[in-house]
C-alpha cells in the first residue's frame, strides 16, 4: 500500500502557502513509514507523474475555493471531487488536472483520493499567511494525519525535544 500526502501552493502569495506549510508541519510532527511519501508539490505539475502514480491513496492539501466562509477548513471525497477538477478548487489545478488525466491515460491512477483544504482569505503577495488560515493548519495536519491511520499507515508521532 502507497500512499502520498501532496501539499501544493505557492509561498510568496500568502494563504496560498497553506498546502506545502501541512506538508511542512507533517514532517516535524511525525515520523511516517516508508509506504508514505510527503510531498511539498509548490506550484509543480507534470513532473510529478511518478511520484503519483500507482498509488493506494492521494491526499491533496491546498487552499480551495467553494464559495464556503473565508477560514473555513474542507474535506471533499469520492463523487465530489470533479472529474479531473473540472470545477476548479484551487489556483494550481491547470497543473494537477493535468497530471491526473495522464494517469488515467497511463491507468496508473490512484484508488483513492481526497482534498483537504481551507477557503483563502487572500491570495495576495506576500510571505505569510493570514492569521486566520494560519491557525487552520494544526487542524489540516490532524486531518491528514487521521485519514492516513484509518486506513492502515502507521504515523509516528515526535516528541518535542525538551530545551
Amino acid at each position: 500500500m502507497r500512499a502520498v500526502v501532496l501539499g501544493i501552493g505557492n509561498t510568496i502569495l500568502t494563504d496560498e502557502a497553506a498546502g506545502v506549510r501541512v506538508v511542512e508541519a507533517l514532517e516535524q510532527a511525525y515520523k511516517v513509514p516508508d509506504n508514505v511519501l510527503l510531498i511539498d508539490g509548490g506550484t509543480s505539475g507534470m513532473e510529478m507523474i511518478e511520484d503519483l502514480s500507482s498509488l493506494d491513496f492521494l491526499i491533496v492539501v491546498d487552499v480551495v475555493k467553494t464559495g464556503a466562509a473565508p477560514g473555513t477548513v474542507v474535506k471533499i471525497a469520492g463523487k465530489d471531487i470533479p472529474v479531473f477538477f473540472r470545477n476548479k478548487l484551487s489556483p494550481h489545478q491547470i497543473g494537477l488536472s493535468d497530471v491526473l488525466a495522464s494517469l488515467e491515460l497511463l491507468d496508473t491512477m490512484h484508488r483513492e483520493i481526497i482534498v483537504l483544504g481551507v477557503e483563502p482569505i487572500s491570495l495576495e503577495l506576500g510571505m505569510e499567511m493570514t492569521a486566520t488560515v494560519a491557525a487552520r493548519i494544526p487542524q489540516l495536519v490532524a486531518m491528514a494525519a487521521g485519514e492516513l491511520a484509518q486506513r492502515g499507515y502507521q504515523l509516528e508521532a515526535l516528541v518535542a525535544a525538551e530545551a
